[in-house]
């Protein structure tokens, strides 16, 4: 009676939880209008419960191992598990609160705990292997053999091949790892809400164009002070008033704030954190048997080592030097035009870089945002894929949604037919951190029938005020083409096995999808049609049309020195070996001086708020410069067509590139596309840098 009466409770207390309880909900999305807080925790217990069930039945079989009690099994397991992390991780990062925070600071170590067990598990190791080793004598096909192959090699980079003592310290490791990776983060997140600039009257908001004004505006009143201007650190609301605002002393202290995110002192700052995550990382390389932690993380990339890294960078950095210290001195000379003897410095060189653009090619940045509305630039991007894969976009307003901001799209074939479901959500907002990025809601897969994705796109913009449009400028909207070119590499995948499904695949090849969409923003097919003049509703002049051209390539040196010197950073930070006494601003200052960073040039992401090394990109910033090769070698293919949306060339991207995740070898989906390896040429000139 007692066992009848404990299973009714916890079937009760399922369908209590709308996280555990079947979702009715069109294509089956999250009931986000039912979702608390305080249901994560519960259901986080069940369904880890229910995987350590799974993975113990899996481990103790005593059957031969084959592909299908053993590989297939392991893919089917930890559903619920990833039902809930997938909308806890996605609230937690794009509408979080204090309850959820709370959350997460629990519920981190315990998932990382989990993760390690299934990982180490010697008797589930000794499945694999043994399948594994007899892989040649298997009849499975290139897909499944793929899933065998990336299966044995997780569990060996995760330790499983290694005494019992070592598995249970790397096990501790994670666990304290996960711990202080959201500690990190949410450091940063804490610190941008605590900072912002109120602008007091006209003196304040002087050199503001009436677009970023408006915006300015409207975080005022998001921040409860209607009628005033307000400046948060959002990359959208300060980089404008970097550009555009004639007060040097503002500029200075926005700059500063921005720059000094995860060092203020007090609770918040994060530079113990970092010397702490890279000493557990340093000796969890060592324990898998690496010099380095760099040596580890690159052993499973296209690169493969830090030598080959370098080799780019090593092609890159005096290119972008030399460009870099060109710009610098144009722009001295135009600050002594203009009457200003200061040395420039590096809250100076946005500002002087607009007035170099304006005076070089007649381009006026807020010329360019007139014509860029947000809604006109999703329509382009959304255009862009119905033309190249046959895309349709067709916005729904029945699908529960996370907060007021986000829209959801069914995405369709021409023909009609379902391809997913996608989730945009653009505006900055306290709850968010900031940046862009993709994620999920639902992984596609084959497995447990035709499992179509839920991706999602979110964005920090600044809003438009009240009755007024938003306009972007043209960095944001290269930054929706390029998070919505991830959200295609979710939507179109065609893949059998989720691990295998959509965006797993090797860290240095994921930007290439995003990247190469970018391309299709700057083409004047795409800027003719959607570029619209916010009031007079014009199409974009062939005059700005020409000038954005002419200016493609303007301030690429700082650009490319900016984000190339958070790269080697990231790469000296994780190639030592010795962490002890570990430094932060002594090693950041060090390494700066060492490969000759301009001073009026600050890292794109500096060590204590460098949120891409705490979490995937460790040693792995470097990333985005390895894609961006194979991204200007790939469009040059369309370039070399005569047409940008040729339909050969299109399918043949879509085939091997977007819709196959990682089911063979990065360079091999490459020149399966391309019919060659790419050539780094191509990015030096993309850059401007030849």
């Amino acid at each position: 009676m007692a066992n009848k009466s404990g299973a009714k409770t916890a079937a009760t207390k399922t369908r209590q939880n709308p996280l555990l309880a079947p979702w009715r909900t069109p294509f089956k999305v999250p009931p986000f209008h039912l979702i608390k807080p305080q249901h994560f925790k519960p259901a986080f217990a069940q369904a880890l419960a229910v995987h350590r069930r799974e993975i113990a039945e899996i481990a103790s079989r005593t059957a031969k191992p084959t592909f299908a009690n053993t590989i297939i099994a392991l893919e089917k397991s930890g559903t619920l598990l990833s039902k809930v992390a997938d909308v806890f991780f996605n609230l937690a990062s794009a509408d979080t609160n204090e309850a959820l925070q709370a959350v997460e600071r629990d519920m981190a170590p315990k998932l990382a705990k989990h993760q390690s067990a299934l990982l180490l598990n010697r008797r589930l190791f000794l499945r694999i292997a043994d399948h594994y080793g007899r892989r040649e004598e298997l009849d499975l096909d290139a897909e499944a053999l793929r899933l065998l192959e990336r299966t044995y090699k997780s569990f060996v980079r995760a330790g499983a091949k290694l005494d019992a003592k070592a598995r249970k310290r790397i096990a501790e490791i994670n666990t304290e790892l996960a711990t202080l990776g959201t500690q990190f983060t949410q450091n940063v997140l804490a610190d941008e809400q605590a900072w912002h600039l109120i602008l007091d009257g006209e003196r304040d908001l002087a050199g503001l164009p009436d677009t970023v004004r408006a915006a300015a505006a409207q975080a005022a009143i998001e921040l409860g002070k209607p009628g005033r201007h307000a400046i948060t650190l959002a990359r959208s609301s300060v980089e404008p008033f970097l550009q555009f605002s004639s007060r040097r002393d503002l500029r200075e202290e926005a700059f500063k704030a921005w720059i000094k995110r995860g060092e203020l002192g007090g609770a918040t700052d994060n530079r113990k954190i970092t010397v702490r995550i890279m000493e557990l990382r340093a000796e969890l390389a060592r324990l898998l048997g690496f010099d380095t932690f760099a040596a580890y993380a690159l052993d499973d990339t296209m690169a493969r080592t830090s030598a080959e890294v370098r080799k780019l960078l090593d092609k890159v950095w005096p290119a972008a030097l030399r460009s870099a210290r060109a710009e610098r001195d144009a722009l001295q000379a135009r600050a002594r035009a203009g009457g200003d003897n200061a040395k420039i410095a590096a809250w100076d060189w946005r500002y002087y870089a607009e007035k170099e653009r304006k005076a070089r090619y007649d381009l006026d940045e807020a010329e360019v945002r007139s014509y860029l509305k947000l809604e006109n630039v999703l329509e382009a991007a959304f255009n862009t894929a119905g033309r190249l894969f046959g895309l349709v976009f067709d916005e729904r307003d029945d699908v529960p949604v996370y907060h007021p901001d986000v829209r959801a799209w069914e995405v369709k074939t021409k023909a009609g037919e379902h391809v997913g479901l996608f989730y945009g959500d653009y505006y900055a907002r306290p709850s968010k951190r900031s940046g862009a990025w993709m994620s999920s809601y639902r992984t596609q897969q084959k497995l447990a029938g035709n499992v179509r994705p839920i991706v999602v796109n979110v964005m920090s913009v600044a809003r438009g005020a009240p009755g007024t449009p938003t306009l972007l400028s043209f960095d944001d909207a290269r930054t929706l083409f390029h998070e919505l070119g991830h959200g295609l590499h979710g939507l179109l995948s065609d893949v059998t096995y989720p691990s295998l499904a959509m965006t797993n695949v090797l860290q240095d090849f994921v930007e290439l999808p995003s990247q190469l969409y970018e391309h299709w923003l700057s083409r004047p097919e795409v800027l003719k049609r959607f570029a619209l003049h916010a009031e007079t509703g014009k199409s974009m002049p062939q005059r700005l049309l020409d000038q954005l051209e002419a200016a493609r390539t303007f301030n690429q040196g700082f650009a490319t020195v900016e984000y190339t010197a958070s790269t080697l950073l990231d790469l000296e930070l994780h190639s030592l070996s010795d962490t002890a006494g570990l430094d932060v601003d002594a090693f950041e200052s060090e390494v700066l001086a060492r490969i000759g960073m301009p001073a009026e040039i600050v890292p794109r992401h500096r060590i204590p708020h460098f949120q891409h090394i705490i979490g995937g990109y460790a040693a792995g910033y470097y990333s985005y410069l390895w894609s961006e090769v194979m991204d200007a070698d790939a469009f040059a293919a369309f370039v070399e067509t005569g047409n940008v949306f040729d339909k050969r060339t299109a399918t043949k991207l879509k085939t091997h590139i977007y819709a196959a995740g990682n089911k063979q070898d990065a360079l091999d989906a490459y020149v399966a596309f391309r019919g060659r390896p790419p050539e780094v040429e191509g990015l030096l000139r993309k850059r401007g840098l030849t």
